[in-house]
């Protein structure tokens, strides 16, 4: 999904999103505000201007933390008993919660049990809404990545999010 602000959002097949509020104001930046709700899967994110101008604007929302950006390119996966088909480096499922990576930037992870800062290179892990956020070491991370079918993603859509009244995405 490619925003107004040129934010862009990859999500994984399975994955369930939904735009809970999305407020772009080129003129008044003040204005801006991104609510993203992962509700199921995995999702690659790329800050757009939103983020950029004002990194408050931007949340993402699951059902175990908040994520926070700080002009950032992240990813992440939740899991509920559906990632059997992913593995982590060590060769195992990844267990039921949020999984998180950072690419480039940082994000801020909060929930019930905390705030954690995860900057570039790091991999973080939220077992439940009330356990705090944990930087777990890059050998035990779960990267989130994408097929291969997204990544060549040619991106010659015309609509993009915001221009009309989208406000939710399933993925098949």
């Amino acid at each position: 999904m490619k925003f107004l602000d040129n934010a862009e959002i990859v999500l994984r097949p399975g994955t369930e999103v939904a735009v809970n509020k999305y407020t772009y104001d080129e003129k008044k930046p003040e204005n801006d505000s991104v609510a993203i709700g992962l509700v199921k899967g995995g999702l690659r994110a790329v800050t757009g201007l939103v983020g950029k101008r004002n990194h408050d604007a931007v949340n993402f929302d699951t059902p175990t933390a908040t994520i926070g950006i700080r002009g950032t390119h992240f990813g992440a996966l939740f899991c509920q008993n559906d990632c059997g088909g992913l593995t982590t480096p060590s060769g195992q499922t990844p267990p039921n919660g949020l999984h998180v990576d950072v690419v480039s930037g940082a994000i801020v992870v909060t929930n019930g049990g905390g705030a954690t800062v995860f900057n570039t290179g790091q991999f973080g892990f939220v077992p439940g809404p009330t356990q705090a956020p944990l930087i777990v070491p890059p050998n035990q991370g779960v990267p989130v990545t994408m097929p291969q079918a997204i990544s060549s993603n040619t991106n010659n859509g015309t609509q993009k999010i915001g221009a009309a009244k989208l406000d939710a995405c399933v993925t098949q």
